[in-house]
């Protein structure tokens, strides 16, 4: 018995090696290092797999915001005719009827400026049956450039990019909320497999604390036969076993219920799932002292948390919609410039005696469709204009709510920030003070531990020369399970914190090596 008992402690005595996390492999198991379980994570997730599609799907913002200086292109062809009453002789007997067919095309582009620049042409030809018509089919071709300035409301490279930049400051928005998001599972991964090693060293130590309360029930029940010692000694041990049993129950439970949470957080693979193997963490939780300013740590997590970059991004969104806001409050005023060059032809009808009034057609003159067009693209002749519009909204004279909610929302984003910097604050301030408290909790558990280890194998020496009983060998045997399971817990509770304080500072990416790129790419 004392054999078996000094072989326990003299692997208890040391600090939680990596030997006591190695699980024999009585059965197949998946092993996972904690490296692994992050990127299969990051890979398999939903809730990752969700959030990297906002940053694509913000990205076709930016592009069909940049489609407004995509140049407009226009087509036209109408043909129709109008026959009327004819009231004179003179105009022709019966019906006149005219026919017309025209044929545009322009196109039409927006400057940063705000203003728009149109090129047009265009074409048309008409033909009638009325007497006395000196040309006729007519031909006309007109080159037209208009230019439309806003100089008041619409105004400027700002208030014309206005969509494009909220859309790029959206699409940055949606590549920090991925990082949050990836934070945030890199530390419930964190947390999910240190529980679950914490379980599964915890079931090792319920485990040997029952098999040296079943050795001293063993030892009584010897005793009892060979009547060294009453049969009423050996009831305590038999209640010990019974106990320790029920820990054992309750501490398989929690190693199910710890492996069923990481592996629904991995979100393994269907045959995977199927086979439920049971997981095995290959990592020991490194206990290692963490030597933390609170003042740097504020500092750092000031500059790298996600959720404070992105209420920095929707703040230059709600300045740049009251800059806006306050541009459409503005009349209207534009100046406008225009230019054009038409060109006109025809077949040119001859008379007799060159007087339309005979009637008498003696020939007729071509005139192509070419030589209208090639006057009007020849710039033949030159007509401008330039001229100033004013228009008064009178809903931006009387009501001014757009602008009022745009203020009112820059200053609920401000706000925001400040409540966030706040809550991060909290958050450091608790952060490290958990780093430093569950140190100092290591260290005293540590001692604790050792402690119980020297107390049992004392009273084990008093049992062999009859100076103490059962009861308090049972006592002991319990103390120093519960102690290093306190050991074990504290340890987790390190390097969960640990952890959770570099969630906190925004820097738990960095220190695994990984960027939001990698994986947008391993989706």
């Amino acid at each position: 018995m004392r054999g078996r008992i000094a072989r326990f402690l003299a692997v208890l005595v040391l600090l939680w090696p990596a030997a006591s996390w190695t699980q024999e492999k009585t059965e197949p198991v998946l092993s996972l290092t904690l490296e692994d379980t992050i990127l299969r994570t990051l890979k398999n997730n939903y809730g990752v797999a969700i959030q990297v599609m906002n940053p694509e799907i913000a990205s076709t913002s930016v592009a069909r915001a940049k489609e407004i200086f995509l140049p407009t292109l226009g087509f036209g062809l109408f043909d129709r005719s109008n026959e009327s009453a004819s009231f004179s002789w003179l105009e022709t007997t019966g019906t006149t009827i005219t026919d017309y067919y025209d044929y545009d095309a322009g196109v039409s582009q927006l400057v940063p400026t705000g203003g728009t620049l149109t090129a047009s042409l265009r074409n048309y030809k008409n033909k009638s049956n009325s007497r006395f018509q000196t040309v006729n089919p007519r031909y006309g071709s007109t080159l037209q450039f208009d230019f439309r300035q806003p100089l008041l409301r619409d105004f400027g490279v700002k208030v014309t990019r206005n969509d494009i930049i909220v859309s790029q400051n959206d699409y940055e928005r949606s590549e920090i909320d991925l990082e949050k998001t990836i934070a945030d599972v890199i530390y419930t991964v964190e947390e999910a497999y240190w529980n679950l090693a914490y379980s599964q060293e915890n079931l090792k130590v319920r485990q040997q604390s029952l098999k040296l309360a079943r050795d001293l029930l063993a030892k009584n029940q010897r005793a009892v036969e060979v009547g060294t010692l009453a049969p009423i000694e050996i009831l305590s041990a038999q209640a010990e076993v019974a106990t320790r049993e029920a820990d054992i129950l309750s501490a398989e439970a929690e190693v199910k219920n710890n492996e069923d949470r990481l592996r629904t957080i991995i979100n393994l693979s269907d045959d995977e799932m199927k086979l439920a193997l049971p997981i095995q963490p290959v990592d020991v939780p490194k206990f290692e002292e963490r030597q933390v300013n609170v003042e740097e740590a504020l500092l750092t997590a000031m500059q790298s948390r996600p959720e404070l970059k992105s209420l920095q991004v929707d703040l230059r969104t709600r300045d740049l919609n009251v800059s806006y806001a306050k541009n459409q409050l503005l009349p209207r005023l534009d100046l406008t410039a225009s230019y054009y060059s038409p060109g006109i032809s025809g077949d040119r009808i001859l008379y007799l005696d060159d007087n339309p009034l005979t009637g008498v057609i003696i020939g007729t003159i071509p005139g192509p469709a070419r030589e209208a067009m090639k006057d009007a693209l020849g710039l033949k002749y030159n007509n401008w204009s330039v001229g100033l519009t004013l228009d008064i909204p009178l809903n931006s004279v009387f009501s001014r709510a757009a602008h009022t909610q745009a203020k009112l929302q820059l200053e609920q984003a401000m706000l925001q920030l400040k409540n966030q910097e706040q809550t991060i604050y909290l958050e450091i301030r608790n952060g490290v003070r958990s780093v430093e408290t569950n140190y100092k909790r290591v260290q005293s558990y540590r001692v604790a531990r050792e402690l119980a280890e020297k107390k049992l194998l004392a009273e084990e020496e008093k049992l062999k020369v009859g100076l103490s009983t059962n009861f308090f060998v049972l006592t002991y045997q319990r103390d120093l399970s519960n102690a290093r399971i306190a050991e074990l817990r504290s340890i987790v509770d390190y390097v969960i914190s640990v952890a959770s304080l570099e969630k906190a500072t925004g820097t738990n990416l960095k220190s695994r090596n990984i960027s939001v790129d990698q994986v947008m790419d391993r989706q």
